[in-house]
């Protein structure tokens, strides 16, 4: 099941009708409230959530939804009218796994869904350990220094890919191809943005992560 939070009645329709034309299972909601009685009836697959709804707007659906245990797991693409990158930051930097700026095409809109459930439904089954720093793919899982580390899925994502080959420097773009699926028109201050998020959740652990000055970033096998 997809949710779609939208307060426009004739978008919210053409979206919800496009996806469930595509296979998928699908519900419009028109706002917060709406969302939540949704959710705590059947927990959704996805959910693509409008920025400006009226009462509880999408930015403050997002950090509900990342700071509850039981449904930070839910992946969320946001989508707004405006474009701005204060917008796509704030919203990837907050734990969304994508975005779409208004208007958007629906096959497009269809492409990035699938994208994103690919990519959360294709974790490895293994534990990665490097130095005092684990990762569990099957339970979604970080420790770090023995501590429990909560990160959202691309921050789970993206440590996951360092630690899968430590030593080896990835370039922004690469992570942003690797991770985000696309490129983000040259933002790569949306790597650096998670990067940062990174190394002050994992503490002493995240001075493993180190910046490769004129080329990314790297993870160190060791502090």
């Amino acid at each position: 099941m997809i949710y779609y939070a939208e307060d426009d009645a004739g978008i919210r329709e053409l979206v919800v009708y496009t996806l469930q034309s595509t296979g998928f299972q699908a519900l419009g909601v028109p706002d917060g409230p709406s969302l939540w009685k949704a959710i705590d009836r059947e927990m959704p697959k996805l959910i693509l959530l409008d920025i400006m709804l009226p009462g509880e707007d999408g930015v403050s659906i997002l950090k509900r939804l990342r700071s509850s245990p039981a449904l930070r797991h839910i992946p969320v693409i946001m989508a707004t009218a405006k474009g701005a990158e204060y917008d796509k930051v704030i919203g990837l930097d907050m734990g969304a796994d994508d975005y779409l700026t208004k208007p958007f095409g629906m096959m497009e809109m269809v492409s990035r869904i699938k994208a994103v459930l690919r990519r959360v439904e294709s974790g490895d089954e293994k534990i990665l350990a490097v130095g005092t720093l684990r990762l569990d793919a099957v339970r979604h899982e970080v420790t770090a220094n023995t501590k429990p580390v909560i990160l959202t899925i691309k921050e789970f994502t993206l440590l996951q890919t360092l630690m899968e080959r430590p030593g080896q420097v990835f370039t922004r773009d690469q992570l942003l191809s690797d991770i985000w699926g696309y490129d983000f028109d040259g933002e790569t201050r949306t790597v650096d943005v998670h990067i940062r998020t990174l190394r002050q959740k994992m503490g002493e652990c995240g001075e493993m992560i180190e910046t490769v000055r004129g080329m990314g970033y790297r993870l160190g096998e060791r502090l």
